[in-house]
């Protein structure tokens, strides 16, 4: 839509003026609907649920504290053990009816390799779950408390 203009100086030329009242009215007729919507999106349904107690029940499995240190011994809750004598307690402690979590204690210079021989034996003799026990101040010694 072409505007008259008074200025005799520009007969012809294109108009490059952007004609702002068509947005502003889209914008206040969204501004509308949305505040009408509004409060329709905030109804709620109440609904009195049925209430009742319980206790959780707290049964906790054994922890085994497992420590390697740097020479590669391993330690079960503090007692030094052999290959074999490992392979017995992880079989053993698997086969209870809770089977305990696995806790495992490496200095800083014990090598990966041990650490991951000892996972795989508990992995392969059921004892799934199992976590790393860790000192931020970098002062662990194997079957010592945390």
């Amino acid at each position: 839509m072409a505007f008259a203009s008074l200025d005799a100086g520009e007969d012809g030329a294109p108009l490059a003026e952007i004609n702002m009242v068509p947005l502003i009215d889209v914008m206040l007729v969204l501004l509308v609907i949305f505040i009408v919507t509004a409060p329709l999106l905030t109804h709620a349904v109440k609904v009195d649920l049925p209430r009742a107690s319980s206790a959780p029940n707290l049964t906790k499995p054994e922890n085994v504290q497992l420590a390697i240190d740097a020479a590669g011994r391993v330690l079960w809750n503090g007692q030094e053990v052999d290959a074999d004598a490992l392979a017995g307690r992880l079989a053993a402690a698997a086969a209870l009816a809770q089977p305990p979590e696995l806790h495992i204690r490496a200095e800083r210079t014990t090598p990966y390799e041990k650490v991951a021989q000892v996972m795989s034996e508990a992995a392969r003799k059921g004892l799934t779950r199992i976590g790393f026990v860790t000192d931020p101040a970098g002062g662990s010694r194997p079957g010592g408390p945390p």
